[in-house]
């Protein structure tokens, strides 16, 4: 059970503080342990001294960004929206900066060269942006993304057990966002994707991972059983001929679209860590450099589909989409 608000803030964040304190002063120690330990593993698994290295700076950004939402509620800044979508800003700029030096992180984004219309739109029209789920990190490079590059004021909804993290805990809940209870089932989310949705402005993005979670071969099997338990024959074959995605669950997606039906849809697709499914993965098989490659289709609002039956046939057809991107660039990977 999550603690009381005001227990994550007089215990949760000063620990932060104190443990980056702590892991600062005793680095050196950590160091020579880690490079001790790495030594007895071949070359290309010794990925421990860049973990101490990214953990640290991680410490470090979390502690200062602590500081900073503290002066701003000492200031009066704490309704200030601007602000804290400036330090998430700063914040995620610099944890991006950290894997690029440490994890050799590349990104390369893909997306249509946009029309005249298309630009004057994205400077006037709030978005909802789909996006697959998969891979360390995947929805923190979604924000940085929409954030730096695309200057968009991100919504999400997430699980409350992320409140953990004091630095989220106190930016994201001074912002527009929702965190809901494991056990409060998926109506809960959709109503605070209508909520969250209904009240979007020009610059603001409404972020969704229309798979309810990271794909897993196991996953897929269960919700491929679950739209066939629930009579869906068609969705279900659809979802079986997709190799690395969830079917999606449309409810959040279509609630979204009617909520705010100005609003453009833009599909996201990534590849590049995905294969990296659990904690373990990551430390035994991240790569020496690291290389992401994402895709974005932008759908204007006015070629949205209306009714539920066909928006849900067009959301199965743009994770059709996604799924055979995601072949092509690994198929390209293996022939290089």
């Amino acid at each position: 059970m999550l603690p009381p608000r005001i227990l994550r803030r007089l215990v949760l964040a000063p620990l932060v503080i104190v443990v980056t304190v702590c892991t600062l002063v005793t680095l050196p120690f950590w160091l020579v342990v880690t490079a001790a330990a790495s030594l007895r593993l071949p070359p290309p698994q010794r990925r421990g001294l860049r973990f101490v290295w990214f953990g640290v700076a991680w410490l470090t950004l979390e502690s200062a960004v602590l500081i900073a939402c503290l002066w701003l509620w000492v200031a009066g800044g704490a309704r200030r929206q601007e602000r804290h979508y400036a330090l998430i800003r700063w914040f995620l700029s610099k944890v991006y900066a950290a894997a690029v030096r440490i994890f050799r992180l590349t990104v390369d984004v893909e997306e249509p060269e946009p029309t005249r219309e298309e630009l004057a739109a994205r400077l006037t029209r709030p978005v909802i942006v789909l996006s697959r789920h998969a891979g360390p990190g995947d929805s923190f490079l979604l924000i940085y993304l929409l954030l730096t590059i695309y200057r968009r004021r991100p919504r999400i909804v997430m699980k409350a057990a992320l409140q953990y993290d004091p630095s989220l805990d106190v930016v994201i809940n001074r912002l527009p966002n929702a965190f809901v209870p494991r056990r409060s089932g998926h109506r809960r989310v959709v109503e605070e994707i209508r909520r969250l949705a209904a009240t979007m402005e020009d610059q603001d993005a409404l972020v969704i991972f229309p798979e309810g979670g990271n794909f897993t071969p196991r996953r897929r099997r269960l919700a491929i059983r679950r739209l066939e338990e629930k009579g869906l024959a068609e969705e279900a074959e659809r979802a079986r001929g997709m190799d690395h995605l969830l079917p999606p669950r449309p409810n959040g997606a279509i609630t979204a679209i009617e909520a705010c039906p100005t609003a453009d849809v833009i599909f996201v697709a990534h590849t590049g860590l995905d294969e990296l499914i659990t904690l373990g993965d990551v430390w035994r098989r991240l790569p020496f450099s690291a290389h992401i490659t994402a895709k974005w289709w932008r759908v204007p609002a006015e070629e949205v589909p209306d009714g539920r039956e066909e928006r849900v046939r067009w959301l199965y057809d743009h994770w059709e989409q996604i799924d055979a991107w995601i072949s092509a660039q690994r198929l390209a990977r293996t022939c290089r």
